[in-house]
């Protein structure tokens, strides 16, 4: 009797094990391909950002969603294999971190699993057919309406109310050259200034462009955001310095905070935690063809003191009573 009633609990063991295992398996995970590297204290602002939007939905990292993350510390050939990593792992959303070149890997490896991304242009770097009816299994945040565009320059005259010949540098192998270039043409027109474009895809045309800033007779420079100018960074700032050239950026907080005169952009963190709402809506079971691709609210205008003072520059107070932080 003993032993019947034992071999009858060890067989109820035995198939309530493997249901006890699923449950465990069942909490969704959240896979980050990233452009750059966790290290960088922006990229642990931007995730934290996330995590509080995600939080906001219901969800906890390692109580009730788990994440796998990936990261090419810029390099960029790495992301399709990255990518494929985190479809074979079979995550149940993917999250972009570094913007179009992340954003369109992960496009580029599943068309089923749902993938929620930040990138410059949602339509023009390919990844909806629109922003109000995103289709597919992608949706997030499109970062940069070509609309702000013309506040670099108004910024740029504000800035320096003498400059008769603004320049824009700008990427040669952007698919948003010629948009950019018609902004600047009607922008600087608007102003009454004259209009130069300089052009930089490389290390070695960095140094070019700029050693032509004196037979372009700019006054400043406005450079868009773009990711292989944003990836160069130091380098831009470098030579900004060294030619003495005021220059603006459309690039986030790390511009200026790199040496850089003034960047304005979208606020990065602000759309981390959209994109973290929208992950955990998704987990719920909302199709990212429904959610619409958000566009920023929320801009960040940061001033670098030290530079202007190097440039022999005053910033004028309607700059500093609007600027979202000022470096001294």
């Amino acid at each position: 009797m003993y032993r019947r009633d034992f071999m009858l609990v060890l067989a109820g063991a035995m198939t309530t094990a493997p249901t006890v295992r699923a449950q465990q398996k069942a909490m969704p995970v959240i896979g980050f391909l990233g452009v750059a590297s966790p290290d960088l204290p922006l990229v642990a602002l931007n995730l934290r950002s996330f995590w509080q939007g995600l939080r906001e939905e219901g969800y906890f990292e390692n109580q009730n969603v788990a994440a796998e993350y990936r990261w090419a510390e810029n390099h960029y050939d790495r992301l399709p294999a990255l990518a494929a990593e985190l479809v074979h792992r079979k995550v149940d959303v993917i999250v972009n971190e570094g913007g179009r070149p992340s954003a369109q890997a992960a496009r580029d490896a599943t068309s089923t699993i749902p993938i929620v991304f930040h990138t410059s242009d949602a339509v023009e770097d390919g990844l909806v057919a629109s922003l109000a009816r995103p289709g597919g299994n992608l949706t997030g945040v499109s970062l940069f309406g070509y609309e702000t565009y013309p506040k670099l320059f108004q910024l740029a005259s504000e800035l320096v109310p003498r400059a008769k010949v603004m320049g824009l540098l700008v990427n040669p192998n952007s698919p948003a050259i010629d948009e950019l270039v018609r902004i600047g043409q009607q922008t600087t027109s608007a102003l009454g200034v004259q209009f130069s474009v300089l052009k930089a895809g490389t290390d070695s045309e960095l140094d070019t462009a700029f050693a032509k800033l004196g037979e372009a007779r700019a006054d400043l420079l406005v450079i868009p955001s773009d990711v292989f100018l944003n990836t160069h960074t130091d380098q831009v700032v470098a030579l900004a310095a060294r030619h003495a050239i005021p220059t603006i950026s459309g690039q986030d907080r790390r511009f200026a905070a790199s040496g850089g005169l003034l960047g304005f952009a979208p606020s990065l963190p602000a759309a981390y935690r959209i994109k973290g709402n929208y992950a955990g809506r998704i987990l719920k079971g909302a199709k990212p063809a429904d959610l619409p691709v958000q566009q920023p609210t929320t801009f960040e205008l940061v001033v670098n003191l030290n530079t202007a003072k190097a440039l022999g520059l005053s910033v004028p107070p309607s700059i500093l009573a609007r600027a979202d932080e000022v470096i001294e």
